[in-house]
């Protein structure tokens, strides 16, 4: 079952149907469903739960946890497995309501998930047996990428790369495409431009056997034209890789706040 359905719970349960999970088997529990949620044909929508389910998901936002949570606290310290996607709260702030002896996975996925190309870290408690982390890891795995974390401090630069990282990447398209109109383009090519550029660069990162550098180094001619965007994009001081070290930062430091 789903303890709220906002944009990443909607993304994951996307990603399920299109897998082939029928709605007919799926719990939400969500105050303000979204009219797609309303349409789903078969979908139990905050209706009583079954009295023992396999998983609770836990996609509400941070601010909204102390509310909800509470509510399945009758299911906790059982064979329920708890597995929350909300960003900077910690296992034991789960514990701390459901009691100690939950079992309680963390996991940090992203927005690609509705489209099968999400990439989710996850990290149990003590109480999480090899099963059940082997059992979400599946759940997981049918929307994309599923990695294990050693601890759970990892999770915050976790956030910070692959869980905030879509939005940077969406915003690079955006800019990117701006640029090429600053330069002549109309605005729709060069949008179109931009957004292919940007997917089939990843897509080829992921399916080449060389790491990002290397195919940096392939598409760079000395003294060409990628050299010369290249100078002004890896200038240490204004460049990627400040700006980059920077966001990702602000990021993390956000996470480790939402968890106090």
């Amino acid at each position: 079952m789903l303890l709220g359905c906002g944009k990443m719970g909607s993304a994951m349960l996307q990603g399920w149907l299109g897998q082939g999970l029928p709605a007919s088997s799926v719990w939400v529990l969500d105050p303000y469903p979204s009219d797609w949620l309303k349409g789903l044909d078969g979908l139990h929508l905050n209706e009583d739960l079954p009295t023992d389910p396999a998983i609770v998901l836990v996609a509400v936002k941070p601010q909204m946890m102390g509310d909800a949570l509470p509510t399945l606290r009758a299911l906790g310290n059982g064979t329920t497995l708890f597995v929350s996607v909300a960003a900077g709260t910690p296992i034991a702030a789960f514990q701390d309501i459901l009691g100690d002896k939950t079992p309680i996975i963390r996991a940090m996925p992203n927005t690609p998930a509705a489209v099968s190309r999400g990439i989710t870290a996850i990290i149990g408690n003590d109480q999480a047996s090899a099963a059940q982390m082997d059992l979400a890891q599946a759940l997981l795995s049918a929307v994309g990428q599923v990695v294990r974390l050693e601890n759970e401090a990892q999770m915050d630069a976790v956030t910070a790369v692959s869980g905030s990282g879509p939005a940077y990447v969406f915003h690079l398209i955006e800019t990117l495409a701006a640029a090429g109109q600053a330069q002549g383009l109309p605005a729709d090519l060069a949008v179109q431009l931009a957004r292919a550029t940007v997917a089939g660069a990843g897509h080829l990162a992921e399916q080449a056997d060389e790491d990002a550098g290397q195919l940096r180094v392939n598409v760079t001619s000395p003294g060409g034209t990628t050299a010369a965007a290249l100078e002004v994009l890896m200038n240490e001081q204004d460049g990627f890789p400040a700006l980059l070290r920077r966001a990702v930062q602000a990021a993390a430091d956000r996470s480790r706040e939402l968890a106090k």
